[in-house]
């Protein structure tokens, strides 16, 4: 496995996040439901205080009922405009945070062509640019503390670009290319960042049961699926394990590492010559 592009230098830091006396903080996006509904569970048990951004204030308070003995506050935002990434990440700049969860998502599945501009800005907005914006804004002050952790939930649907469309219909093109933004900026930040304490975790789930799909009107109950739960077993645990790239249901890790490898190579092998296949005839 590369050490370069899966997993965490050797000698990292293998401690707690937030070891010392300061409470442990997380602040995970699109919290009321799915992943983000897990990843808030599963840190709130594990002792963290929260703060749980969402669109919709009636489902964030549902979860913090749900987490009778935690500290949460709930943050009412949407990140598909520049006024919601806007707050959250005034939020990421003023709290102390042991641990940020760039978690929302919308998919807005159908052809290119047919993608109406104010849907392409919302996914652009909440795929692209809030997981950048927020960890730019959340990063100064892990770097001051010496720790911290960011991950930043993408999908398999990213390795899927060169795919023919009849293999997977319901593949479309931008979403696709936002999670593979977040793959990218999740290696590049993490090789920014290790030196300085900070962890870096590009998750990348199949398809999992959530209501993602059906609030796309999408039915993929027939269709084999990871639980929520799951996937933040798997993040976490990539965590502890040393992963940069988790992909929870991909067995063979060789795989993955193979793709880095070749983006490495490729990228080792340019020249500043033109290529011999563009040369004239």
């Amino acid at each position: 496995m590369s050490e370069r592009t899966l997993k965490f230098e050797e000698g990292t830091p293998d401690r707690e996040v937030g070891s010392d006396s300061r409470p442990r903080l997380a602040l995970v996006t699109g919290a009321s439901s799915g992943i983000g509904r897990a990843f808030a569970r599963r840190l709130g048990a594990d002792g963290y205080n929260l703060i749980v951004v969402g669109r919709r204030r009636d489902r964030l308070e549902e979860l913090i009922a749900m987490l009778p003995n935690v500290e949460v506050h709930p943050l009412v935002a949407d990140l598909g405009t520049d006024a919601g990434i806007e707050t959250v990440a005034a939020e990421c700049a003023r709290e102390e945070l042991t641990m940020l969860v760039n978690n929302a998502g919308v998919a807005h599945y159908m052809p290119f062509a047919e993608l109406p501009a104010g849907k392409a800005s919302e996914l652009l907005h909440v795929k692209v640019v809030a997981p950048t914006m927020l960890a730019r804004a959340a990063v100064p002050g892990m770097i001051a503390r010496g720790e911290g952790t960011i991950i930043n939930v993408s999908g398999m649907l990213a390795f899927s670009g060169s795919l023919p469309i009849e293999k997977l219909p319901l593949r479309r093109a931008a979403y696709t290319g936002t999670l593979a933004h977040i793959v990218a900026l999740s290696q590049a930040l993490h090789e920014e960042l290790k030196s300085q304490g900070l962890r870096v975790q590009a998750l990348c789930p199949g398809v999992v049961a959530t209501e993602f799909h059906e609030r796309q009107g999408l039915d993929l109950s027939a269709v084999p699926r990871m639980s929520a739960d799951e996937v933040v077993t798997a993040s976490l645990r990539g965590l502890a394990i040393g992963e940069v790239l988790c992909a929870p249901g991909v067995e063979r890790v060789d795989l993955l590492d193979a793709v880095f490898k070749a983006d490495l190579a490729a990228f080792a092998a340019q020249a500043p010559q033109l290529a011999t296949r563009y040369h004239t005839q």
